[in-house]
């Protein structure tokens, strides 16, 4: 045997001792991660399918329930929409107690939409902006069944320079003054909206509407 060959097969020796005293060390731990990556991937994904079939059902839950309000059969909806509210996954359950209010109001039982969007805006688990549409939702439904008082009280914070419902705030009061007498409040309002640039169009042109309305019935 020349001495490269003899050289060649000591450090082979040796890498392999190396190799096994490295295995005998780390190996075991190695391996423990190797089993703990595949568990973990193997856990996200079963967690992520079982998280989109659940949001998949409540989906279609809703829209079946949408359906149903759609098509004229109100109880049949409401009766969709209270047991989405309870089994319900993600953001479906309130989805379903914001609509189960327009259902009602739909039917003409005022109090209890009103009531019903009134407890989304009291409930501090709900995000604010969706807080603000319940308080919204609920002064447009008494702008015809409620008092100047009761659309105000709901709204009257929304009608800042900065909030991005003023416009339609403003509208509520406005027509809820106008309703009440109060043809100079409501002119201010509707004179409001159709000066603001960031009002949306439809929005302007009614508020531009009423105003004329108002000053030619010579109320203001």
């Amino acid at each position: 045997m020349s001495d490269d060959s003899f050289i060649r097969e000591v450090n082979d020796e040796i890498r392999r001792e190396k190799a096994q005293v490295l295995w005998d060390r780390f190996g075991p731990a190695l391996l423990g991660l190797a089993i703990l990556v595949v568990l973990g991937t193997a856990v996200f994904v079963g967690y992520r399918y079982w998280d989109e079939s659940r949001a998949n059902r409540s989906g279609d839950a809703f829209s079946e329930a949408l359906k149903l309000a759609n098509d004229g059969k109100n109880d049949e909806a409401l009766t969709a929409l209270e047991q989405l509210e309870k089994d319900g996954y993600g953001a479906y359950p309130l989805l379903a107690r914001m609509r189960a209010a327009t259902v009602k109001a739909d039917k003409g039982d005022f109090a209890a939409a009103v009531a019903d969007f009134d407890g989304v805006a009291a409930d501090t688990a709900i995000p604010q902006g969706i807080r603000d549409m319940a308080r919204l939702r609920a002064a447009l439904v008494l702008v015809d069944n409620g008092s100047l008082a009761d659309v105000s009280s709901r709204v009257e914070a929304l009608t800042a320079d900065n909030n991005t419902l003023r416009h339609t705030a403003r509208e509520a009061l406005g027509l809820a003054a106008w309703k009440a007498g109060k043809a100079q409040d409501a002119l201010k309002l509707f004179d409001q909206i159709a000066a603001d640039d960031g009002a949306p169009r439809n929005a302007r042109q009614r508020a531009t509407l009423m105003s004329e309305l108002i000053r030619g019935s010579g109320a203001s």
